[in-house]
């Protein structure tokens, strides 16, 4: 009786072997090679770190973080404080190539006037700030989609298998209450309402080249200037190493999970 229950048992080990095969091992993750591109929000001016003074890039910016977490197989940091469109499209397209798996992009602050208009909203009244961001407006409205439809395609061409994705901007500043030292409650509504209309162009156009888009308003939410957690610095009017640690590096750690599929 014990032989029979024996070769039973046996019988069944090789009847649920033959049913049910041992699952093949995972295939392994290609190899990633990382470009990251874009403007100041890019690049990490106001971080502090940099490893290039005249592009303010530095160690703390997102891209350097992402690299430094994920290591990929090669990293290659091009952004550069001050750019737009035509700067990516001339000096910074030369880091991609067939072999880019992963891109991130940050682009179009500088195109539609961010600086002569934070100069407006900071030192002018409120309807001279409102006038400077009616202007960025039309730009944004009226020219900056045609100029991201022709770099987002030149991206494209240039990496025919990477991972695109898009960050925005975050909103500058707390709208409500009292700002001390800070601008006027009309002011900073008037400038988010300003990023809302850029973000939106933005997401557009890169979701209509098929990248992925990160918003950087949600990214930093409840940590603008005159919250009582800033990320972004009231003087330079950029993310902080925080910011970048704690706002762009996880939505961009998270756009690219979602995009793999993991």
């Amino acid at each position: 009786m014990l032989a029979s229950r024996t070769a039973g048992s046996a019988l069944l080990a090789a009847l649920a072997l033959a049913t049910f095969p041992a699952p093949a091992p995972a295939a392994p993750l290609p190899a990633v090679n990382y470009v990251a591109l874009g403007d100041s929000y890019a690049s990490g001016t106001g971080a502090g770190d940099y490893s290039d003074v005249r592009c303010t890039r530095s160690r703390k910016a997102y891209p350097a973080l992402w690299a430094t977490a994920h290591a990929p197989a090669s990293f290659a940091f091009a952004a550069c404080g001050g750019a737009r469109v035509p700067d990516v499209l001339g000096d910074q397209l030369g880091e991609l190539d067939s072999d880019t798996t992963l891109v991130s992009l940050s682009i179009g602050g500088n195109d539609s006037g961010f600086a002569s208009t934070m100069l407006s909203c900071r030192y002018s009244t409120l309807p001279a700030c409102e006038r400077a961001l009616s202007e960025a407006g039309e730009y944004v409205v009226n020219k900056l989609p045609a100029e991201l439809d022709t770099l987002y395609s030149t991206v494209r061409a240039r990496a025919p298998h990477a991972q695109v994705v898009v960050l925005g901007y975050p909103h500058l500043y707390k709208e409500g209450g009292l700002c001390p030292g800070g601008l006027s409650s009309g002011k900073r509504t008037a400038l988010n309402r300003g990023s809302d209309l850029l973000n939106g162009t933005i997401s557009e156009r890169a979701r209509a080249a098929g990248f992925s888009f990160v918003d950087g308003r949600a990214a930093f939410a409840g940590h603008e200037i005159c919250t009582g957690d800033e990320w972004i610095s009231g003087s330079t009017v950029h993310p902080t190493a925080e910011g970048h640690e704690a706002g762009y590096l996880p939505a961009l750690t998270g756009a690219v999970t979602a995009g793999r599929g993991q």
